[in-house]
């Protein structure tokens, strides 16, 4: 097609899904589904072509099509691609086929949007990391066209997570270090009650220990095979090892407790990560103090945070912090006020602080292997950060909303246990600057994913001018950030 007009990489995106749906599924007698796979190619001077899986011989990916089929002798140097699914990574298919990881750097393609990562833990990312390690520019697609990726795929996406125990040709690439066998680490250190745990909810039918079993952690890359012995990798002695610490110092969670009189309480779980979030909760249980619901005439006693947002917080932090930050380990810190979930490391690229605390970022593991467990057994989104249903369970508890910032080297993570508690966490001189109320302003404006002077206006009870007065305040302490002019001006909290 012409590229005359220019589209964005909204509407960029848009057609790749659309060529996605045109996808051609090959004839197949074992039942299983391919994949619904579009490309979009933009060369530099404006010129879009696209291509979808099976399009012009069945089986062919999609970018081949695009890159050598369609392309085969043009010079692509400079071009943008949209793929709706992560390229296949170097050693993912058989000789003498080539990955579509290679053809797009052999092309010389400067910039490339994923749209979903591939759903195998041993290879999800590994393509995406090739393209970054040979200087491309990866972007992905937006959350709410992921989902639409997801939903089309649906049946293939369920059918490639069963077969992660398939054996598979062993890929290069390798995302961490954690991925390598650990030295002088053995069967015998993994903890039976973790990996029991794992087969229950995961709801795996082979025993745990039986050659079946062993060869589902062996293909999702928590074994590793020496001369016919199975030894546990860093990420499965995260998992399943009886002391993860005692070989990944930066294992584990420490959880403290602050009480309204100045006491403080710790905690170290050193046990296998899949086990932590159940003995966390135990713990927490009978610590976390109630509030009184004011909302009511009745003084009613409840608790001021579902343990639901907490879960999601810790398992996000264990599955995306970057252990190759030896120096620091997850942390939970427990207030009247706040829960506050810290994980070592940025968000992995291409995701943004922005993006996570506008609750948009994309579908992405860093960790695909611990990702995939942690999922498996029901705790974590198949690969986003669960970023949407913190949100949702606080708008539905009427709670200010979650809040990301960046305090080096942590990605924090703050939960708010009352709808006062936005108020009272505030720094104290800016708190002591606000009017009253000013300061229930606040309170409901944290509430909000983005506000508008009417709708603060109506929220106050207070008239336009005013609101406007205390929207501007807000703004000029740097608590908000405005966008637009006019009519379609929004307010949204600043995150720093």
């Amino acid at each position: 097609m012409s590229g005359n007009a220019k589209l964005s990489p909204r509407e960029l995106m848009e057609l790749a899904i659309e060529v996605m749906r045109q996808s051609v599924p090959e004839p197949r007698n074992d039942g299983k589904t391919s994949p619904k796979v579009g490309a979009v190619l933009v060369k530099p001077d404006g010129t879009v072509e696209t291509a979808c899986r099976g399009e012009l011989r069945q089986g062919d990916h999609a970018e081949f099509t695009l890159l050598e089929r369609k392309n085969r002798g043009n010079k692509l140097d400079g071009s943008i691609l949209f793929a709706t699914l992560e390229p296949c990574a170097p050693g993912a298919r058989r000789d003498p086929k080539v990955d579509c990881a290679e053809r797009i750097r052999l092309a010389r393609i400067k910039e490339v949007w994923v749209g979903i990562q591939d759903p195998d833990p041993k290879v999800a990312r590994k393509g995406i990391a090739h393209l970054e390690r040979n200087g491309i520019k990866i972007h992905m697609f937006d959350r709410d066209l992921q989902e639409i990726i997801e939903k089309e795929n649906k049946d293939f996406l369920l059918q490639a997570l069963e077969r992660a125990a398939d054996k598979k040709k062993p890929v290069e690439i390798v995302l961490s270090p954690l991925e390598n066998k650990l030295p002088a680490a053995m069967m015998a250190d993994f903890r039976d009650e973790a990996l029991e745990l794992y087969r229950e909810q995961a709801r795996i039918a082979d025993a745990v220990g039986s050659i079946e079993f062993n060869r589902r952690l062996l293909q999702q890359g928590l074994l590793k095979e020496d001369d016919g012995r199975l030894i546990p990798t860093g990420f499965g002695i995260l998992l399943f090892g009886k002391e993860p610490r005692s070989a990944i110092h930066q294992a584990g969670l420490l959880a403290s407790m602050l009480y309204p009189n100045g006491e403080q309480e710790r905690k170290e779980f050193d046990e296998p990560a899949v086990m932590i979030p159940d003995l966390l909760e135990r713990w927490l249980r009978d610590k976390l103090p109630n509030v009184f619901d004011r909302s009511r005439m009745r003084r009613e006693e409840r608790p001021a945070l579902p343990f639901e947002m907490v879960r999601e917080g810790v398992v996000n932090a264990l599955i995306h912090r970057d252990y190759d930050i030896e120096g620091g380990k997850c942390q939970i810190v427990v207030t009247e006020d706040t829960v506050t979930v810290k994980s070592p490391g940025k968000p992995p690229l291409p995701i943004t602080l922005e993006q996570l605390q506008s609750f948009t970022a994309p579908m992405l593991s860093r960790n695909p292997g611990l990702h995939f467990v942690f999922a498996r057994m029901g705790m974590a989104e198949e690969q986003g950060f669960g970023i949407r249903s913190l949100r949702d369970r606080a708008m539905k508890l009427g709670l200010p909303l979650p809040r990301y910032t960046w305090d080096a080297p942590y990605l924090v993570l703050t939960l708010y246990r009352s709808i006062e508690a936005a108020a009272k966490t505030l720094d104290q001189d800016v708190l002591k600057s606000l009017s009253k109320s000013e300061q229930k302003g606040w309170q409901w404006i944290v509430a909000q994913e983005m506000v508008t002077s009417t709708a603060y206006s109506e929220a106050m009870g207070i008239p336009n001018r005013t609101a406007l007065n205390h929207l501007k305040r807000f703004t000029d302490l740097g608590l908000l950030r405005r966008s637009g002019t006019g009519p379609s001006t929004r307010y949204k909290v600043f995150s720093s």
